[in-house]
């Protein structure tokens, strides 16, 4: 792997650790002050990491390489997100099934989404390309009729 790539990464981890942090704080807080249960909080730990990771990984992680719009990035690490967060979501409740306590539970789920999250937001989401006008009017870049 080249030295850039090897930056990438690390700069994606550090995000990636501070959102799973934020994510993480807030599950246990609403679980533990406020009563939540344990699915429903971690719906609010994606809401607000979502923001972290989405606006750290634009401007820092991969932040050196021309990229699509803001706006059609930002509907596209959605896209990566959600689907992240469904694999979370899900593990996340058959963990739960097992005996594991959240907290650990929630580690796992967090950490198993990482790989697909980046591969996602450094092939797609956050992609270098030769000229945003190539892509057409899709804000997703899926293939289909140009405008």
């Amino acid at each position: 792997m080249r030295t850039p790539e090897l930056l990438r990464l690390a700069r994606f981890v550090t995000i990636g650790v501070a959102a799973a942090a934020i994510h993480y704080a807030l599950v246990v807080a609403l679980v533990e002050m406020l009563g939540v249960k344990p699915l429903l909080a971690n719906i609010a730990g994606f809401s607000l990491a979502f923001w972290c990771s989405f606006f750290g990984h634009r401007r820092w992680t991969f932040g050196d390489r021309t990229v699509i719009s803001e706006s059609r990035s930002a509907c596209r690490f959605l896209t990566t997100a959600l689907l992240g967060f469904g694999l979370n979501e899900g593990l996340f409740y058959v963990l739960l099934h097992t005996g594991l306590r959240y907290e650990a539970a929630l580690a796992i789920a967090v950490a198993a989404v990482a790989c697909m999250t980046y591969a996602l937001s450094r092939l797609w989401a956050f992609r270098q390309e030769a000229s945003v006008a190539e892509e057409g009017g899709d804000p997703l870049g899926l293939p289909g009729e140009r405008p």
